[in-house]
């Protein structure tokens, strides 16, 4: 089955080092990325760079209103589960050596939630990524080019025994079996997630899923390289 179309508009806010509009059918996602000249205190003595993401549901982007995490007093489980990914992906694909002495954040706000934000949210916040560190390399904040894949996420799904590619939230709630796959353009796996619920999946099948979300995710890492205008 077809993926829905993704499109990524960069440079989408004026204060960020990179931010990114990326929408994936209905679900739409600004990533932005800040950089700030400190480090966690347990990066201090190891002369390099750290990178960590925060996700968030804006009031907006679902029905019935979203609330807002911060008049809770805490994030969700969800939530941390969500930035905690995102992250973890990200420095995959980042040498942190070469940016000793920073902290590179990363937001990730919905503003249109319709199935695949934590996907979508990885997919552009790579290519916010790219534009934010040639900001560091033409400010000369740093001397090499820390990125060193693109990197892209997708969704895919067995729905009503139908393999599915880039499930939007109708789809993901009737899923039988639901995975999350994180790959770098080189096709090498950074993160798998997957759950089966009401119903087991083979081994057979987990290839099946796997073969197609590396199909999505090389046609998403097409769309970073147009957007970025790369080859």
């Amino acid at each position: 089955m077809k993926k829905r179309e993704t499109r990524i508009s960069r440079n989408f806010l004026k204060y960020p080092a990179g931010s990114v509009l990326i929408e994936t059918g209905n679900t739409k996602v600004i990533c932005a990325v800040a950089i700030e000249e400190t480090v966690p205190p347990f990066i201090k003595a190891t002369e390099q760079g750290w990178l960590t993401a925060e996700y968030c549901m804006m009031p907006g982007s679902s029905k019935p209103r979203a609330r807002r995490e911060v008049n809770k007093g805490k994030v969700s489980g969800r939530t941390a589960e969500i930035q905690r990914l995102i992250g973890r992906s990200l420095r995959a694909v980042v040498d942190l050596k070469k940016i000793p002495g920073y902290t590179i954040k990363i937001d990730c706000d919905v503003m249109q939630a319709d199935g695949g934000t934590r996907t979508a949210s990885i997919t552009g916040a790579c290519v916010a990524l790219y534009d934010a560190f040639n900001f560091m390399l033409n400010a000369h904040m740093i001397k090499e080019f820390p990125l060193k894949h693109l990197m892209a996420a997708v969704s895919v799904g067995l729905v009503n025994d139908e393999f599915v590619l880039d499930l939007d939230y109708e789809k993901d709630s009737q899923a039988q079996v639901d995975l999350n796959v994180v790959m770098l353009e080189t096709g090498e796996l950074v993160e798998i997630q997957g759950t089966a619920e009401g119903k087991t999946f083979s081994r057979e099948q987990l290839n099946k899923l796997l073969d197609l979300a590396e199909s999505g995710i090389k046609n998403l890492i097409d769309c970073q390289k147009e957007a970025l205008e790369i080859d």
